[in-house]
Formats: structure tokens, C-alpha cells, sequence
């Protein structure tokens, strides 16, 4: 069985990453007896510029989508494309847009315990700002989350306190964007295919397979 990694460029704060996630999860759930996915979460801010403590939500999207019959629709939209996978958004209980960098640090710290811990840490990211309203630039939300996920609450609390891979993580998300990512989700495939958005669960499935069959096609032509 061929295997295909997936380097996911997403912000936690973004809906249709947490859309692009689960429809992912069926396309891989779909392909699984035919080919092996591994996925990495890469860094991206919408809004690097919300200070630490984060602003108004709702006025800053209001005033970002153009009002709140605009943000309304949006909202709708994505209520019901969310109900299809099994996501139930809740955006009235949103209250604070947060600034997501002690997310994203996090997340690196994550991947360091394994794939699977990251991947754990992602979905309880989006879960808990999407569906639960919290604030997930808050420190104790953050290490509420790692602890949950199976990563030592001291260790986690300790590096949040200083500025750990705050460098780093800002060098993967300029390295997207020189590399040309302009907006998330963006799937890149094996560092060499890109999927840009929020695709339905067979696009990706038949992009797995596609990649896995050149791979395998590639890997014979060299026997």
C-alpha cells in the first residue's frame, strides 16, 4: 500500500478548515484499504493582528464580511455544510476573536509526541472554539486542551509562558505564504500536489488514489 502525507495549512479560527478536517476524515476513511495517509498540521494566521487578548468577535466579522446580514448568510451556509459531517457549528456562542499563535505553538508542540497527538489537539482546537465558544487564545483553554489530548499540562504551561517556537511558527506561515498560500484550508500532497479549500470528501478521496497510483506506477518503472 502506497502511502500519501498530507501537510494541512490551516488557522484554528477558520471554519472552513474545520469543514476541509472532517470531509478530509471520510475521504481517508474511504481510501483506507487502498492507500496509507499521514497528516501533518502546518501554521496560517487570518488575523495576525488581533492583539493577545484577542477582540469582538462579532463586530470584527461584521465588519470584515461587510455587515451582519452578510455574516448571517455565512453563518447559515456553514451551519448546514457542517451538519452534513457530522459538525455542529455554534456560532452565537462565539465571544472573543482570539490571536491564534499560542494555538499554533501548541500544535508544534504536539507533533513532537506523535501524528496522532497533534492530529487530537487539532480536532479538540476546532471543537472547542466552534462548537463550545471558547476562547482558544486562552492559556488555560490551551492547557486544557493539551492535557485532554495526553500532553503534560506543566510542560505545556511552562513553555506558554515564554516565547518557545513563537519563531518558528511564524517561519512556516511566511514560508506558505512566499510559497503562495493566500487562504485556508490548502492541502499539500506529498510536497508536490496542492488542493486549495474546503473540498467534498470524493475529490480528495479520488486525489489520494490518483497520487497513490503514480507513486505505485513510479515505483515499478524502476524495478
Amino acid at each position: 500500500m502506497e502511502r500519501v502525507t498530507i501537510d494541512i495549512v490551516s488557522d484554528v479560527v477558520c471554519p472552513w478548515c474545520y469543514l476541509g478536517k472532517a470531509r478530509l476524515e471520510l475521504a481517508v476513511a474511504e481510501v483506507q484499504d487502498e492507500v496509507g495517509v499521514d497528516i501533518n498540521w502546518r501554521p496560517y494566521r487570518l488575523n495576525p493582528d488581533h492583539p493577545p487578548e484577542g477582540v469582538d468577535h462579532h463586530a470584527h466579522l461584521a465588519q470584515k464580511l461587510g455587515g451582519e446580514d452578510a455574516v448571517a448568510r455565512a453563518h447559515e451556509t456553514l451551519t448546514g455544510l457542517g451538519a452534513e459531517v457530522g459538525i455542529a457549528f455554534n456560532f452565537a456562542a462565539i465571544k472573543i476573536g482570539p490571536n491564534t499563535l499560542d494555538a499554533h505553538r501548541l500544535l508544534h508542540w504536539a507533533v513532537l509526541e506523535g501524528r496522532d497527538i497533534q492530529d487530537r489537539v487539532a480536532n479538540a482546537l476546532f471543537k472547542a472554539y466552534f462548537e463550545d465558544g471558547r476562547n482558544v487564545g486562552d492559556h488555560a483553554v490551551l492547557l486544557d486542551i493539551a492535557e485532554a489530548s495526553g500532553l503534560d499540562r506543566n510542560v505545556i504551561a511552562n513553555l506558554l509562558k515564554g516565547d518557545a517556537d513563537k519563531d518558528t511558527v511564524l517561519a512556516e506561515i511566511d514560508a506558505a505564504q512566499k510559497m503562495g498560500v493566500s487562504g485556508v484550508p490548502f492541502f499539500i500532497l506529498d510536497g508536490q500536489y496542492a488542493i486549495s479549500g474546503a473540498q467534498p470528501a470524493e475529490v480528495m478521496a479520488n486525489a489520494l488514489r490518483d497520487i497513490a497510483r503514480l507513486k505505485a506506477d513510479a515505483r515499478k518503472a524502476m524495478n
